[in-house]
């Protein structure tokens, strides 16, 4: 009848395989240790880690402040309103935020070469002969007839215009 084969197997020991593991890195990673050794040292010759150790010293009060300051009226309006930007900006097509990009500068520098003489009303109503001028008017006249339309309104009829 077969025997069976005795199996001895030694325990685990995890902390000297990690003690070996330890012990082959610098070999295995010498210049990534390297390059870490120097990013550490420039921040500290730039005294990023005595801020950074600082502020983790400090960071109950600095929390303190940050909430504290977070819970004024015009911090929450202004949070509120970058939510609402970047849903403006979100729905906006790159493409028209590009053209508006790149027209700015012709803009500023076709005003600046005239700027010395602007147009006079000759001049301007010559402008309405472009086409693209009256495409930028459609644009702008759409965004103020728009920004009219949604416009809080008053809740008095009373309401004087100033004079």
């Amino acid at each position: 009848m077969a025997q069976p084969i005795a199996l001895e197997v030694p325990p685990r020991n995890p902390r000297a395989e990690l003690r070996s593991r330890l012990e082959q890195a610098p070999e295995e990673h010498a210049e990534a240790v390297l390059s870490a050794y120097e990013v550490l040292q420039e921040l500290h010759n730039r005294g990023v880690l005595d801020i950074m150790r600082g502020a983790l010293a400090a960071s109950d009060e600095i929390l303190e402040k940050v909430v504290d300051g977070a819970r004024t009226p015009e911090s929450i309006r202004a949070i509120r309103n970058l939510l609402f930007w970047r849903q403006i900006l979100g729905s906006i097509e790159p493409e028209l935020v590009e053209g508006f990009a790149k027209s700015l500068p012709e803009a500023i520098a076709y005003t600046k070469a005239h700027e010395a003489k602007p147009p006079g009303p000759w001049g301007i109503m010559m402008q309405f002969g472009h086409k693209d001028f009256r495409r930028g008017l459609v644009l702008v006249n759409s965004l103020l007839e728009a920004f009219g339309r949604n416009l809080p309104h008053e809740k008095s009829d009373n309401h004087q215009p100033p004079a």
